[in-house]
């Protein structure tokens, strides 16, 4: 009998608290264009208790967790709390990121697998327990494709119309929606939605039995589109779940040449409380304007040009942009610093006075 099957059969695991996770599969991979373009993992956990819900992991995270499980249980500590950890795929440096990210797969399901079947007390590690919890952030996703869980799309009703409604812009629902707020329309797998407007990008409204309301796109199949011009406004804020902003920021970027200025508004999937690193803006904003030799900087309460060149400099702007904040107006979801790109080499747009 294997080792970590022995341990936990000598354990009382009927005593473990039903919220503790025992198994958990990757049911997606998600492309997220924030500072980065990076892919995440959708997860779904399930619990002793016999709950399931999803939670949304970087391979960055299974790395970080990894090393901290080695430092505190690989048998090459001394202590008596030690056992046989499972092997984690090692990282890609080359290569194209969402196939680099799709062949991880199974490899992290078998960790998975064989993380949560080593013994109990590692099932109670703080650890284990904050890696698989549900956060707040995790709640409040909207799951797209779900491909590796999801059934496939139902076929559409062919029960002859008692009016021409079919002729109008519709959808069939792929999956329940049960919506969080009054706005949201709520439907079940299969219902015929009447598309009244776009949202934004990701969200539409309808009618299904009566009843008026928003849901996600990625819940229904699309089978007569809306026309271009039933859409908000291009550019307006875009709504989410709770008819606030969506989680779409915006960040103002400035390239400083010498035919003039070029402001670009670039759209990031981070929340704003997020703070980038600066090689994850660096890289960023040579994506944007398609440079390599320049120079990040922002602009202190006095005007003048400040050259970042580390985390430490990031830090420092943020800080200051929150009391710079109050005097400059800015829509809610636009983030409340802003970055001025300049060339490395031109040293003339600092205030070089003593």
């Amino acid at each position: 009998m294997a080792l970590p099957r022995q341990l936990r059969d000598e354990s009382d695991f009927e005593q473990l608290p039903d919220n503790v996770p025992v198994s958990a599969t990757i049911a997606d991979i998600e492309e997220k264009k924030g500072f980065i373009v990076y892919y995440r993992f959708v997860i779904e956990v399930k619990t002793k208790g016999g709950s399931r819900y999803l939670i949304y992991r970087r391979y960055r995270q299974f790395f970080c967790l990894h090393q901290s499980l080695e430092q505190k249980f690989s048998e090459s500590q001394s202590g008596s709390y030690t056992c046989v950890l499972p092997s984690l795929p090692g990282k890609v440096f080359m290569g194209n990121k969402q196939e680099i990210a799709e062949s991880r797969i199974p490899e992290l399901n078998t960790y998975m697998k064989r993380l949560l079947c080593l013994p109990t007390w590692v099932l109670l590690d703080d650890l284990i327990r904050m890696f698989f919890y549900q956060t707040e952030s995790d709640s409040l996703q909207v799951p797209k494709n779900l491909r590796r869980l999801r059934p496939p799309t139902r076929k559409i009703k062919t029960e002859k119309p008692k009016t021409n409604l079919l002729s109008s812009p519709r959808a069939e629902a792929v999956f329940d929606f049960l919506g969080s707020g009054q706005l949201e329309l709520n439907f079940k797998a299969g219902d015929v939605i009447f598309l009244l407007r776009r949202v934004n990008a990701d969200w539409l409204e309808g009618t299904v039995k009566d009843r008026i309301g928003i849901f996600p796109e990625s819940f229904v199949k699309i089978i007569k589109p809306l026309p271009e011009s039933d859409s908000d406004e291009e550019g307006g804020p875009s709504k989410s779940r709770d008819g606030a902003q969506s989680a779409c920021s915006c960040l103002r970027c400035h390239l400083l040449q010498p035919g003039g200025v070029d402001t670009r508004d670039v759209c990031v999937d981070e929340d704003l409380s997020i703070q980038p690193s600066y090689s994850d803006l660096l890289s960023r904003m040579r994506d944007v304007f398609h440079i390599q030799d320049m120079a990040l900087n922002y602009r202190d309460p006095e005007g003048d040009l400040v050259r970042i060149l580390d985390d430490d400099d990031v830090t420092l702007m943020v800080q200051e942009s929150k009391y710079q904040g109050q005097r400059v107006k800015r829509p809610p979801n636009q983030y409340p610093w802003e970055l001025i790109v300049t060339y490395s080499s031109d040293l003339s747009v600092y205030n070089n006075e003593c």
